[in-house]
């Protein structure tokens, strides 16, 4: 399986992309199918990479076959952006603080390319 490309735009959204109230940052990156969200207990069926604002990646579904168990089983913001998403592929800029807030040693805000594939209820 190919490796993922680091996107160009990992240190910062760029000026197009969204914002939540919480400082979620996303942009649609390919027109989905479909008006259905997910909600918080969703299962979500996903292809997912993600990396930290300076450019290394840390998860990848796509390099283990692997995806989370629901929407509201993962970090704060990945619940947040997965309900924003309908059948398509977006990326999330997540701050520190509704990523793994310091847990796991982690100190850097987080950027994810995902694709959601499927939606279960």
């Amino acid at each position: 399986m190919a490796m993922p490309v680091t996107p160009a735009d990992v240190a910062k959204p760029p000026a197009d992309a969204q914002k939540t109230k919480s400082g979620l940052a996303y942009k649609v990156l390919k027109t989905g199918t479909g008006a259905e969200h997910p909600k918080r207990s969703s299962r979500v069926t996903v292809h997912y990479s993600g990396w930290t604002t300076d450019g290394k990646m840390f998860d990848s579904s796509v390099m283990r076959g692997q995806r989370p168990p629901s929407a509201g089983q993962v970090i704060p913001g990945w619940t947040e952006g997965v309900q924003l998403m309908s059948k398509r592929e977006d990326a999330f800029w997540i701050p520190q603080r509704i990523a793994y807030d310091g847990r796991s040693g982690c100190r850097w805000h987080l950027v994810f390319d995902v694709e959601l594939i499927t939606i279960e209820k």
